[in-house]
């Protein structure tokens, strides 16, 4: 039996560009595990459903 799990990842800087903050917010955001992210290969790459989850967090959170 196969699992098959989809994520989406996206880059650091596609993160800070949704965000509209800089490449150091999304890394902070990162290490104060505010947000997912995995190591592939050299690169970091944010999971998109979690930065959507901080995201709607904020939204709620303001209203």
């Amino acid at each position: 039996m196969e699992h098959r799990i989809e994520v989406t990842l996206v880059t650091v800087q596609a993160a800070a560009d949704m965000m509209s903050v800089s490449r150091w917010s999304v890394y902070r955001l990162i290490w104060d595990n505010a947000i997912q992210s995995v190591q592939v290969g050299r690169s970091r790459r944010v999971v998109k459903a979690s930065l959507d989850a901080y995201v709607r967090d904020l939204i709620e959170e303001a209203a």
